[in-house]
């Protein structure tokens, strides 16, 4: 049974999802690709939800440049690892929950580590190598893989249920050329939340999840688009011709 505490802190939520979506939420393990543009407000929601264990890898310090988006950072956390960052301001906002900061870089071999355990898998990651990797061990394992990314003013989200919908690879065959890609700090922020948003639905089983399309937000016209996926009958990955 939750205490006096959290049922006022999580009063608002019981009125939707009551005690055991609540406890749904509380016996969750996340694994969370990333402490940058996207992934500062998905761990902020998903721990202010009360998603009970985060677990964050992210090898990289804070910067000066990253303070446009990275809403989990401040100038006083400059050249902290953003894990430690992260499980601070985390923890801050909800210490009723586990937050488990890995200061590493995902690599093929590191990777089932990190995974083990986890409920699913947060891509909140700037570059395709780490997605593919994470791709992989979302189909090998049978985890749910959500889906982010962001450019300028754009954004886009998928929701991939290994089995059922197009893997990554099948949606990106090829990884787009490596650059220093412009963000606008409120693009990261939508594609975030719609993310946490994600998450929180596949969690309670309530709604409808963004699978089997790709949801594109156009942040200078204010439109989203959504565009139907199917699966790559020939994919590497998923097509079980590996």
């Amino acid at each position: 049974m939750f205490d006096s505490k959290n049922l006022e802190r999580y009063r608002r939520q019981f009125e939707l999802i009551g005690e055991r979506g609540q406890r749904s939420l509380h016996e969750s393990r996340v694994f969370l690709a990333g402490a940058g543009g996207i992934g500062s407000p998905v761990a902020l929601y998903l721990a202010a939800a009360g998603v009970g264990h985060i677990r964050i890898v992210d090898d990289d310090v804070v910067d000066l440049t990253n303070l446009n988006r990275q809403i989990l950072h401040g100038e006083p956390d400059i050249g902290k690892l953003k894990v430690t960052s992260a499980a601070e301001k985390i923890n801050s906002i909800n210490s009723g929950i586990d937050v488990d900061p890995r200061p590493v870089r995902i690599d093929a071999q590191n990777v089932w580590e990190l995974i083990e355990g986890m409920d699913l898998i947060v891509d909140a990651l700037d570059n395709y190598p780490a997605r593919y990797i994470l791709n992989v061990a979302s189909i090998k394992r049978k985890i749910p893989y959500f889906h982010g990314a962001v450019r300028g003013f754009s954004g886009q989200v998928t929701t991939i249920i290994p089995g059922d919908t197009p893997c990554l690879e099948c949606i990106f065959p090829q990884s787009p050329p490596e650059e220093n890609t412009p963000v606008m700090g409120t693009t990261a922020g939508i594609i975030g939340l719609i993310q946490a948003n994600e998450v929180i639905k596949y969690l309670l089983g309530k709604g409808d999840l963004i699978t089997n399309r790709l949801l594109i937000w156009d942040g200078l016209s204010s439109e989203l688009t959504s565009i139907p996926l199917e699966k790559y009958p020939g994919c590497r990955r998923c097509s079980n011709k590996e």
